[in-house]
């Protein structure tokens, strides 16, 4: 009996030790996995970030109506929607000073034509905050041929949101290149002529006829 006795408390040390080592062991080899997690984190998609039950845009039942909505899938647009209590905002990945004009600034006016969430948001908004950038001017007149079409689709697209998009881009992108935008002018007042006979339309595009007129100059 002595004998057995001995061995038990042997045994069940024995087996006391092994989930021990065990538990060491699964601790050194814990922190393994996270350290990957920094680089891991800026792969996923904005979609995936975003709402990713909201939109498909690569489905079998839908397609990406614009250029926007393709490089926005691929996580091509260096912003993000966040949803506030009060209102949204964007979230720069970079500081939009540091952040090229082309193709960027055209590929939101693309943007401007779409009508799914986040889309719309992030088109409208960072086409605002990108030309709030200081030496925007500069940047943003050698693109004013490919913007102006551009911006000409949003104006005679006949979703009603979609054009006041568009209106309310043509204003801020005036304000920043001034008389720059007077020889393309031509290419968008028919648009706004048609919806200027829209009562709901007519204020609106009025006061935007004006705020041309006032960062044009005399010519315009």
């Amino acid at each position: 009996f002595f004998v057995l006795g001995s061995n038990v408390p042997r045994m069940s040390s024995a087996i006391q030790i092994k989930p021990k080592t065990a538990v060491q062991k699964s601790k050194t080899s814990s922190p393994l996995p996270c350290s990957p997690e920094p680089p891991v984190k800026p792969q996923p998609k904005p979609s995936d970030k975003l709402n990713p039950k909201t939109i498909d845009p690569f489905g079998a039942h839908s397609r990406p109506p614009s250029a926007f909505a393709a490089i926005y899938a691929k996580g091509g647009i260096p912003c993000r929607l966040v949803h506030g209590s009060v209102k949204h905002r964007l979230q720069w990945e970079c500081l939009p000073e540091t952040v090229p004009f082309d193709p960027l600034l055209v590929t939101l006016a693309e943007g401007l034509r779409e009508t799914k969430h986040p889309y719309t948001f992030v088109s409208k908004e960072g086409f605002k905050e990108l030309l709030m950038v200081e030496g925007a001017a500069e940047k943003a007149i050698p693109l004013l041929p490919r913007l102006v079409p551009v911006l000409k689709a949003a104006l005679a697209h006949s979703d009603d949101e979609v054009f006041g998009r568009g209106l309310d881009a043509l204003v801020q992108l005036s304000a920043v290149v001034g008389p720059s935008l007077n020889d393309h002018l031509k290419h968008l007042l028919t648009n706004l002529s048609r919806r200027l006979m829209d009562k709901k339309f007519r204020e609106k595009i009025t006061v935007a006829l004006q705020k041309l007129e006032q960062y044009g100059g005399k010519v315009s």
